[in-house]
């Protein structure tokens, strides 16, 4: 059974949408803030082994650098991925808020058209 799209417009719970739309604008905000002002994360080439004339191309202090600058962008994934999911958390609860909104519609409607056709029987006979 085919719902208009209208009476789906309709059932949905705007008021408790737009009570929650401040938490769900304050989370993308937030996740915008910790991945869009960053800039890309610097990444430390390798020498080129041919323009090398030492016998080791890899010396400690580069690879110190180039361990510094993963555990950087390993901080970042790590703050990023704690952003993303308190946003996914916050979807997640007004998702479940609009279904049970639509679960108890669902069965108020029930009841208004069992409703309906009692008063339709009992208005027909008199």
């Amino acid at each position: 059974m085919a719902i208009p799209w209208l009476t789906v417009l309709q059932i949905v719970p705007w008021r408790e949408v737009v009570n929650n739309a401040p938490k769900v604008a304050e989370g993308a905000r937030k996740l915008w803030n910790t991945i869009g002002k960053h800039p890309p994360i610097a990444v430390v080439k390798a020498p080129d082994m041919r323009a090398t004339a030492g016998p080791d191309p890899h010396s400690t202090a580069q690879l110190q650098t180039r361990l510094a600058a993963v555990e950087a962008a390993l901080d970042d994934l790590h703050a990023q991925m704690l952003a993303s999911s308190e946003l996914i958390k916050a979807l997640a609860d007004q998702n479940t808020q609009l279904v049970k909104r639509i679960e108890a519609n669902r069965i108020h409607v029930f009841w208004l058209a069992g409703l309906m056709i009692v008063i339709g029987a009992v208005a027909w006979f008199y």
